[in-house]
C-alpha cells in the first residue's frame, strides 16, 4: 500500500469537484481513501467545502473523519451541522470519540444532541464517560467490549459473545465478571474453543489480568500499557466493576500529546499551542520565559558590575564569560533532559543522592577535559598563566554546579508533582547563567588576587 500523500493537484481538484458539485465523482474520488486521509484533506478546505463534504459521506465514514480532524477545523464544521446531524455522525462512533467531540460542543446545544441520539444506551454511556476528567482513564475509556460472566457456560458464552460483538470495532480481549459485574480476569479464545460447551467460565477463566482504575491518569496507564505490552487495559471503578476499557490507539495520542507539551516546555512555551494559533496565542505562550531570560540577563549583568574593577585590570576575563555562560547553560540542559527522560520512561533507580553524585562526577570529568584544553589555548594566546588557570579553575567549577542544578531541579519538581519537563530549557539556561557568571568571576578574583 502506497502511503497517501496531499499534494495541492489533488487538493485543487477536490476544490474543483465540490466547486461544480459533481458529487458522483466526489463520492467516487471519496471511496479511494482511507478516513484519516480524508480528514486530513478536510483540513486544508475551506470551512464550506470541508462542510459540503461531510454533508454528501455516509454517516458511517464521515462520523471516523470528524473524530481524525483537527479541533479547529472540527469546531467550525459541527457548528455549520444541525443538531440531528451530529447526533446522527455521534451514534457511529466508539462511545470515547464519541464523548470527545460533545465535551467540545457549546453547553447549550450538548444536552439538545444528547437527547436526539436515537440508541439510549449509546447516550447514557457518553453521557457517563462525561463525568471523568479526560486526562484520566475514565476519560480515557470507550464503553464497548465483551464481557461474559463467570458462571456461564461455554454455550451461553458464545451466544452472548456474539450479540455483544455487534458493536465493538475489534475485540481484543474477553473480560470475565461476577454477578455484581467485578472483574474476575480474561478468558483465553483457545480455551473457549477446546473446551466443552458445558463447562462453566469460571473453571477456565485467566484471573491474572492487568487493570487501571477510572481515576489513574493518563500517563500512568501509559506506562503500564507500555511496559506489558498491551494492545488495550480494562478499566473498574472504585469498587472493582468493570466499566470500560482502553485501547493503544488511544494511549499513543496520551504519549503524542505528552511529549508534544514536555517539548514545548523545555523551549520555554508555557502552554499548548500550535503554529496555526494566532500571534496573540504564541505570545501569551512564549512571553513568560522570554521575561525569565530578561530578568536572568539583567541579573548576569548586575553580578559583573559587581566585578567592574577586576575586568578593567583583566579584560580578557570579559572575553570568556559568554562562553562560560554557555557551558553552563548547555551542561545544565544536558543533566536536565536526562533525568526527564528518565522521570517520563519510570527509568530512574536509587536515590536523589546517588543521583547527584554520579552526575557530579560525570560534569568533573567533562570540566577537566574541557578546562585543559581552555588552559593551553589561553596561555598560548595570550601567555598569561595565572589568568589562563583562573579562567579553566572556573570553567570546572561552573560545569559540576551546572550539573548538579540540571539534576536536582527537576527531581524537585518531579517530587513536589510539578512537570519536570519545565525545568529543561530556558529555566535552568537562566539559572545557570546567573551562577555561572557569579561563580567566574568569584574564582577568578581569589586566584588572581584581586
Amino acid at each position: 500500500m502506497t502511503p497517501f500523500k496531499l499534494t495541492d493537484e489533488l487538493l485543487v481538484e477536490i476544490q474543483q469537484l465540490i466547486a461544480d458539485r459533481k458529487n458522483g465523482d466526489l463520492r467516487l474520488m471519496m471511496k479511494e481513501f482511507h478516513y484519516a486521509d480524508i480528514a486530513e484533506i478536510a483540513d486544508e478546505l475551506e470551512v464550506e467545502e470541508a462542510t459540503y463534504l461531510i454533508k454528501l459521506l455516509d454517516s458511517e465514514k464521515t462520523s471516523d473523519i470528524l473524530a481524525e480532524m483537527d479541533e479547529d477545523m472540527r469546531e467550525a464544521v459541527l457548528n455549520n451541522l444541525s443538531v440531528k446531524e451530529i447526533a446522527g455522525e455521534l451514534e457511529e462512533l466508539d462511545t470515547d470519540d464519541a464523548a470527545d467531540i460533545v465535551s467540545e460542543l457549546p453547553k447549550d446545544i450538548v444536552q439538545k444532541v444528547i437527547s436526539e441520539i436515537e440508541d439510549k444506551e449509546h447516550a447514557k454511556d457518553i453521557v457517563d464517560l462525561l463525568r471523568y476528567d479526560e486526562d484520566t482513564a475514565g476519560g480515557l475509556m470507550a464503553k464497548e467490549l465483551v464481557q461474559v460472566n463467570e458462571n456461564w457456560n461455554v454455550l451461553t458464552c458464545v451466544k452472548e459473545m456474539r450479540a455483544q460483538a455487534e458493536n465493538v470495532t475489534r475485540v481484543h480481549s474477553i473480560y470475565v465478571v461476577d454477578d455484581e459485574g467485578k472483574l474476575k480476569g480474561r478468558l483465553s479464545l483457545k480455551d473457549l474453543l477446546t473446551t466443552s460447551t458445558k463447562t462453566h467460565i469460571k473453571d477456565v477463566y485467566i484471573p491474572k489480568v492487568d487493570s487501571v482504575t477510572v481515576n489513574e491518569k493518563g500517563e500512568e496507564v501509559a506506562k503500564i500499557m507500555s511496559k506489558y505490552d498491551l494492545e488495550a487495559i480494562p478499566v473498574v471503578d472504585e469498587i472493582g466493576r468493570l466499566v470500560g476499557r482502553i485501547t493503544i490507539d488511544d494511549i499513543v495520542d496520551v504519549i503524542r500529546e505528552e511529549a508534544d507539551k514536555d517539548y514545548q516546555l523545555a523551549a520555554g512555551i508555557s502552554q499548548d499551542v500550535e503554529a496555526d494559533d494566532s500571534i496573540w496565542e504564541l505570545t501569551r505562550a512564549r512571553l513568560p520565559w522570554l521575561i525569565l531570560g530578561l530578568f536572568g540577563g539583567l541579573g548576569a549583568a548586575a553580578i559583573m558590575g559587581g566585578f567592574e574593577e577586576m575586568i578593567a585590570q583583566h579584560a580578557i576575563l570579559f572575553f570568556f564569560t559568554p562562553l562560560i555562560a554557555a557551558m553552563a547553560g548547555n551542561v545544565g540542559v544536558q543533566s536536565s533532559a536526562i533525568i526527564v527522560q528518565g522521570l517520563a520512561n519510570d527509568d530512574l533507580k536509587g536515590s536523589v543522592g546517588n543521583r547527584l553524585w554520579k552526575e557530579m562526577l560525570l560534569a568533573l570529568l567533562n570540566g577537566l577535559i574541557l578546562a585543559i584544553l581552555l588552559l593551553f589555548f589561553t596561555w598560548i594566546w595570550k601567555g598569561d598563566l595565572s589568568t589562563a588557570m583562573a579562567i579553566s579553575i572556573s570553567l570546572v567549577a561552573v560545569i559540576v554546579v551546572a550539573g548538579i542544578i540540571g539534576t536536582f531541579i527537576p527531581l524537585f519538581l518531579n517530587q513536589r508533582g510539578i512537570d519536570p519537563a519545565i525545568a529543561t530549557g530556558p529555566f535552568i539556561t537562566t539559572s545557570n547563567d546567573i551562577f555561572g557568571i557569579l561563580i567566574y568571576f568569584w574564582i577568578a578574583k581569589i586566584i588572581l588576587g584581586i
